[in-house]
């Protein structure tokens, strides 16, 4: 019985994320442009943490598309993330800053979190901990691993629709 629950657990555990993928030591990225997901490009809305989650891509230039994210909470603003996903050796990834309100970073001035890519399948782009889905020209999907004050992490889904 205690095997039965033990790899019930273990199985519950590993369907929760399986939409994100970590990128390991050793590992290499895929080759990718910015041509091969230049579809991300313009006003995507949707539901997370409660709120409302909102994000707009700019189109591909010069090896760069540039982001920004806001999260609406009951009329107010709760963070803003701003970035971009370039083309650096031959493959992609992704750089983002988070901002409280006042436009005060959360990370260093020179620190940015980086996001490698680890794999393309179909229509989901997997960065390290961070996947975006393709659903159709009007809906995506991202996933992102989200640490816990506790040292565990969960993954949360943002379902968008085009604007």
């Amino acid at each position: 019985m205690k095997l039965l629950l033990l790899f019930l657990l273990s199985s519950m555990c590993l369907l929760q994320a399986q939409n994100t993928v970590s990128f390991e030591e050793g590992m290499m990225s895929p080759a990718a442009t910015l041509n091969n997901i230049e579809w991300l490009a313009g006003h995507w809305k949707g539901e997370a943490f409660g709120g409302i989650a909102e994000e707009i891509w700019s189109p591909p230039a010069d090896g760069s598309m540039m982001f920004s994210f806001r999260l609406l909470d009951k009329g107010e603003v709760s963070f803003y993330e701003f970035g971009h996903l370039i083309e650096i050796d031959g493959t992609l990834i992704l750089q983002l800053k988070h901002f409280d309100t006042n436009l005060s970073g959360w990370e260093e001035k020179d620190e940015n979190i980086d996001f490698k890519l680890v794999k393309i399948e179909g229509s989901k782009y997997y960065f390290d901990d961070f996947t975006i889905e393709r659903i159709s020209d009007k809906e995506i999907n991202m996933y992102v691993e989200v640490g816990e004050e506790d040292g565990s992490s969960n993954e949360v889904t943002f379902n968008y629709h085009r604007q």
